[in-house]
């Protein structure tokens, strides 16, 4: 018979059993017991153990019927809405292809593309797939639930070679096509219960080679299909349930996939006693520590019992729980959703941020600071305030005092006249233009923070490519201002290519308005001037003899000149220096202004919107992740 060849093809081959010794139970020793009773390791011992040391017992009682009953966790359907899910994807792997690598979004794109063509293939099946290590009886368990030995079962290993597909239903070509399963390995239940079985009706079983088999193309087969197939069922055996293989290579990595996962615990006719309880237990409890959410007390996750397809104890439970399964229709959706949810997690990294990334006020308040002290604006503003009081010290001050200074400055190379247009030393203007990369390494560092890597290199290049030119650009806008300007302790301009002093960025000065009351003080001024000639003409005539004596009154004339001079330049200097500093800080604030602006057009913009980027596919994120049914 096929169920005993599977019987001695589950356990009869020791070398292939024992290449999973790693996943028994205790790391005992597996075979059967002086007593021919199957001994699985430390907990069968321990169960044994224990039945033998019960009062009045000789030796262990054969299990009860109750102890025959499988094990099983129920199974409760949960969806969510995955046609939004998947759009958003779409959209979250457009937007970020100029920003990510092609491998980063490898598997969303593998994703979209298994969604788009698992969409288009049948609803009304649902493929579920039988996968189990060496000798753990999956295809004794495929055949069982097929109701005919369509699977070979024997003591060559391996005995299943390419994965068998059996459909209780029509229209399922185009889902075997998908799985490559070919036409001579397709079959349809023989004529029995389990075909007629309306519950079935939809269902395609396919049974895979083993996922530890020694021939690499097995293996290759066995996660080819697994990444197509709506579910999958798991059989384990008491010897390898806790194969390293098993739970690191796929159990672990498919914890998402809990919902369309069924883990069976096949050969429980071979436990003794309350053995099979402990045995499936310990595998509840892996399962837990690999992730995979139980369906325990009506809460969503994978289906655990406990069977043996040999002597068909608990299989008609399972037929009725995978019935149910199928007639749900829902598990394609229900894989695809969990599949987004992975694409998803592996994506977390280049899309969620720490805290609030972005560009705040403060942040562009200095940048516009640093821009400002480049260019030397507040220099500029001293200048334009210092130009204001030459130009009124020029119109109200005295003639001689102008005779003077003019005679003092003339080609002199240490006046104030000849320093204000020294050219600056060139390691100054060097340092002008290192404020300006410095300004923009320091808001891209700020706008970057906590940014996932991707898109705090993206904003940090937006800003260094808006930069290029900016000292150029900043001179050419400081000239439109119209602000003359010096430079900062004696520093250059923010291009580094000339001086600014007295002018803005090397042009002419702009030439300060003058206020009303000035023709006045100009009147006064030249009064007092005419006083003191007419006082001195008046009082030289006397001393020659042209005029008759009298020296108090044109003395008091002179006087009156000479005094009276100074006094209206003393007064015209506090009048104006209300006016003058108006006029400083409105040629800093022109300065300022167009700094600002030429650093927003170049720097503060690319990165805004590359900020702006980023929020756009974080939404795009936070919709795929926000219906995930894994929790992840």
């Amino acid at each position: 018979m096929t169920a005993v060849t599977d019987q001695d093809n589950g356990n009869g081959n020791s070398g292939d059993n024992n290449g999973g010794g790693s996943g028994k139970a205790a790391g005992g020793t597996s075979g059967r017991g002086r007593d021919g009773r199957w001994d699985d390791g430390l907990i069968a011992r321990r169960a044994a153990a224990a039945e033998a040391g019960k009062a009045g017992e000789a030796a262990p009682r054969a299990p009860a019927e109750d102890d025959a009953e499988p094990q099983v966790e129920a199974y409760v359907p949960s969806g969510g809405p995955l046609p939004p899910r998947l759009d958003a994807l779409r959209e979250l792997v457009g937007l970020s292809r100029a920003r990510l690598d092609r491998d980063t979004l490898a598997e969303a794109g593998r994703v979209l593309d298994e969604a788009a063509a698992r969409q288009r293939l049948s609803s009304r099946h649902t493929v579920i797939a039988v996968a189990g290590a060496t000798g753990s009886g999956k295809s004794t368990l495929f055949n069982a639930l097929a109701g005919a030995p369509i699977s070979d079962t024997g003591l060559r290993r391996p005995t299943t070679s390419q994965p068998i597909a059996c459909s209780w239903t029509d229209g399922a070509a185009g889902l075997l096509d998908r799985l490559a399963v070919p036409g001579r390995l397709r079959r349809r239940p023989h004529p029995g219960p389990a075909a007629f079985d309306e519950a079935l009706q939809g269902l395609v079983l396919v049974d895979l080679p083993d996922h530890d088999s020694a021939a690499t193309e097995h293996r290759d087969q066995v996660d080819r299909v697994l990444a197509l197939v709506d579910a999958v069922i798991w059989v384990v055996d008491p010897e390898k349930y806790a194969d390293a293989a098993l739970h690191e290579r796929y159990l672990r990595p498919l914890a998402g996939h809990a919902e369309v996962t069924f883990v069976v615990l096949n050969q429980t006719d071979r436990l003794p006693g309350e053995a099979a309880d402990l045995v499936l237990d310990d595998l509840r409890r892996l399962l837990d520590e690999d992730g995979i959410a139980l369906g325990e007390h009506g809460e969503p996750g994978a289906t655990v019992m406990s069977l043996s397809a040999l002597t068909g104890d608990g299989v008609p439970e399972l037929r009725e729980m995978v019935g149910r399964f199928v007639q749900d229709r829902t598990a394609a959706t229900r894989r695809l959703s969990a599949d987004v949810d992975a694409a998803a997690a592996r994506l977390r990294p280049v899309y969620v941020a720490e805290g609030r990334p972005g560009l705040g006020e403060r942040a562009r308040e200095e940048f516009t600071d640093r821009l400002a002290e480049a260019v030397g604006a507040a220099a500029a503003g001293q200048a334009a305030e210092r130009e204001w009081r030459r130009n009124a010290g020029r119109a109200c001050g005295t003639p001689w005092l102008r005779l003077w200074r003019w005679y003092e400055n003339r080609g002199l190379p240490g006046s104030l006249d000849r320093m204000g247009q020294a050219l600056t030393p060139p390691e100054e203007e060097l340092t002008a233009r290192q404020r300006v990369e410095q300004a923009v390494r320091i808001v891209a560092d700020d706008a970057a923070d906590g940014l996932p890597g991707p898109w705090a290199q993206a904003v940090r290049e937006a800003a260094f490519n808006g930069a290029k030119g900016l000292p150029e650009a900043l001179d050419e806008l400081a000239v439109k201002a119209g602000a003359p300007g010096a430079s900062p302790r004696g520093g250059g301009t923010a291009s580094g290519k000339g001086a600014i002093t007295g002018a803005p960025l090397g042009g002419r000065p702009a030439k300060p308005p003058r206020p009303k009351w000035w023709p006045a003080a100009v009147l006064a001024q030249v009064s007092m001037t005419l006083l003191q000639i007419f006082g001195g003409l008046w009082l030289v005539g006397q001393i020659i003899g042209v005029l008759e004596p009298g020296l108090v009154t044109p003395a008091l004339i002179m006087l009156a000149g000479v005094v009276g001079g100074p006094l209206v330049e003393w007064s015209c200097a506090a009048a104006i220096r209300g006016p003058a500093r108006r006029y400083g800080q409105d040629a800093e604030r022109r300065l300022r202004e167009a700094a600002a602006g030429c650093g927003r057009a170049r720097v503060l913009d690319p990165v805004a919107a590359e900020l702006v980027r980023y929020r756009e596919v974080r939404e795009r994120y936070v919709t795929v992740t926000e219906f995930s049914t894994t929790g992840r």
